[in-house]
């Protein structure tokens, strides 16, 4: 089936049927995808697709509302950021239920600049998925977001703090990927960034000390001082 962007969304669903692979489903558990509902489709493949049927936010909310690992994934790669509102992203934060489509969303809420209301918002939530959202869009803001006040940035590593101790894995590897983006942003937010990592780092519970020790280990590796020299 060849799609386009006037391909309604039963027909990009009628089309992501029948590409599933079953033996690459197997594949994606063991890297912690929820398989429920996938069909095996390769990102790349999706991205493909989603080149092809453009953006189309109508479409996005229908794709994502079948409730297919696939179809979520192009929703929000085709969604319209300029028209995602804020009741919708909740809505959406409510179905997460991988960290694959939490970290894809991120991307879209960061794009649509939703992120100085749904950051705190969502990593106050006790969900796992949507408490990793959180930190997620902090990640992507701490790298995409090149022109926010570094300021603004920095703001985040209190949330950072406060939710170390978080031992649930999604949340725990997410707060850590926040804490390291930061640091790597710049010089001006290495040196904070580092400073919570190495009091992470000596704190007694588990998963504040292991996200401060890789922190401190990335943010101090030769590779990362080097591209932060002036």
């Amino acid at each position: 089936m060849t799609l386009s962007a006037s391909s309604p969304a039963d027909a990009v669903i009628a089309d992501l049927t029948s590409l599933q692979r079953e033996e690459s489903r197997a594949g994606m558990a063991r890297f912690g995808i929820e398989t429920a509902t996938a069909l095996g489709i390769s990102n790349a493949e999706l991205r493909r697709i989603a080149r092809a049927i453009k953006r189309d936010h109508d479409r996005a909310l229908a794709l994502w509302e079948s409730g297919i690992r696939e179809a979520r994934l192009l929703a929000s790669f085709t969604a319209e950021p300029k028209v995602l509102t804020v009741e919708t992203a909740r809505q959406w934060a409510g179905d997460f239920n991988s960290w694959e489509i939490v970290d894809s969303v991120a991307d879209l809420f960061v794009g649509a600049r939703l992120e100085g209301i749904l950051i705190p918002e969502f990593a106050a939530d006790e969900r796992e998925f949507v408490r990793r959202s959180a930190f997620a869009m902090i990640a992507v803001s701490a790298v995409h977001l090149k022109d926010e006040p570094h300021d603004t940035i920095l703001a985040w590593l209190p949330l950072v703090e406060a939710h170390a101790g978080d031992e649930r894995n999604f949340v725990k590897k997410a707060v850590n990927w926040a804490l390291r983006q930061i640091g790597k942003r710049n010089a001006y937010c290495h040196r904070p960034a580092l400073s919570l990592a190495e009091a992470l780092a000596a704190r007694q519970d588990r998963s504040a000390r292991w996200i401060g020790k890789d922190a401190v280990r990335e943010l101090t590796s030769a590779a990362v001082l080097d591209r932060l020299k002036p």
